[in-house]
């Protein structure tokens, strides 16, 4: 048998309303009675209808994080930032995994709106941000993580992928490298194509310095594999002396491919950078050097940004937060 708030509130002896007020404001209700609709809540075995609840009030207790990755570790610690700081505001979040495809972000979007979430964070696929705009129009805050689109109206968190690019690609150069590769996804990912253009500005800036660029479909340990079987079947002469990932996934692929498959040595033979510091980085079988960024915490500011615009909704919804990437250095790239 389902247990209503009307059985409830005849088991304490008190109002619908009451009961009502001990579940949403119970600051409301005298501590003793609090107690004894505690009590017959558990007596019961009550559970609250939130659905119910949110077709009254218009909006869950939800919050929706769509990421671009979900098995990249960095965007695991973007989550776990977002959650601690919901769950301080009595929220929950609800992720979605866009995998990189337009098309299943557009779905996600489209549930969470459907579910009436009180906002969305997101790292988007590409800078359209039409399906964004929809979501504010409709009511629903929107925060854009790990991404900056300059101009479009939507507050953000991300870090300077530029000023990131800039420090691998310099600190490979400060070793003495001059052959460097750089490999990346679709540049149409804008973290992808951002530090790329730091890399290339550090390059420029070094006589005899060259960047190839390799562009794999995704960012995945399996395409930095490939990639790093690739630099295998050329010459030796022909092959970069160093080599910076655009992300971490990628690095620890190739990683795989030159050590462990060929015996290339790293970083005698070549150099190997890659970007996010993810856990794994430093207990690869060549602890990689890699650009950090503070993941958690980039979580936790996206949703401090929304609840903000959650309290003032005619509020400035354009506030952007960017926080600068630290180089951790490592044997891949100091023998």
């Amino acid at each position: 048998m389902v247990v209503s708030i009307r059985d409830v509130a005849a088991a304490a002896a008190v109002s619908v309303g009451t009961v009502s007020n001990v579940l949403n404001r119970p600051a409301k209700v005298a501590p003793a009675t609090v107690e004894r609709v505690q009590r017959a809540i558990d007596d019961l075995g009550f559970v609250r209808n939130d659905a119910a609840r949110q077709l009254r009030v218009g909006r869950s207790r939800s919050i929706g994080l769509v990421v671009l990755d979900a098995g990249n570790p960095f965007f695991a610690d973007v989550a776990r930032g977002a959650e601690a700081r919901a769950d301080e505001a009595d929220m929950a979040v609800l992720l979605g995994n866009a995998d990189e495809d337009a098309a299943r972000e557009a779905r996600y979007l489209e549930l969470f709106l459907e579910q009436r979430v009180n906002g969305v964070l997101i790292t988007p696929a590409d800078d359209d941000t039409r399906r964004l705009t929809r979501l504010r129009d409709a009511g629903t805050p929107v925060i854009l993580v790990d991404r900056e689109i300059p101009g479009s109206g939507f507050s953000s968190v991300s870090v300077d992928d530029i000023e990131g690019g800039f420090l691998a690609a310099s600190h490979l150069l400060a070793g003495g490298r001059r052959r460097l590769m750089f490999l990346g996804g679709p540049q149409s990912i804008r973290q992808v194509a951002d530090r790329l253009a730091g890399a290339r500005r550090a390059v420029d800036a070094v006589d005899g310095a060259t960047l190839q660029v390799v562009e794999m479909p995704a960012l995945t340990v399996l395409h930095g594999r490939a990639a790093g079987l690739e630099v295998l079947e050329r010459a030796a002469a022909e092959r970069p002396d160093a080599i910076f990932a655009a992300n971490d996934l990628l690095a620890v692929g190739a990683i795989q491919a030159l050590s462990i498959l060929s015996g290339v040595r790293i970083p005698d033979d070549i150099a190997l950078i890659g970007y996010d510091d993810i856990d794994f980085a430093a207990s690869t079988i060549v602890p990689l050097s890699s650009i950090r960024q503070p993941a958690t915490l980039i979580g936790y500011t996206a949703v401090d940004l929304l609840l903000a615009e959650l309290d003032d909704p005619h509020g400035d919804h354009d506030r952007n937060v960017r926080f600068q990437p630290e180089l951790v250095v490592r044997e891949s790239t100091s023998g």
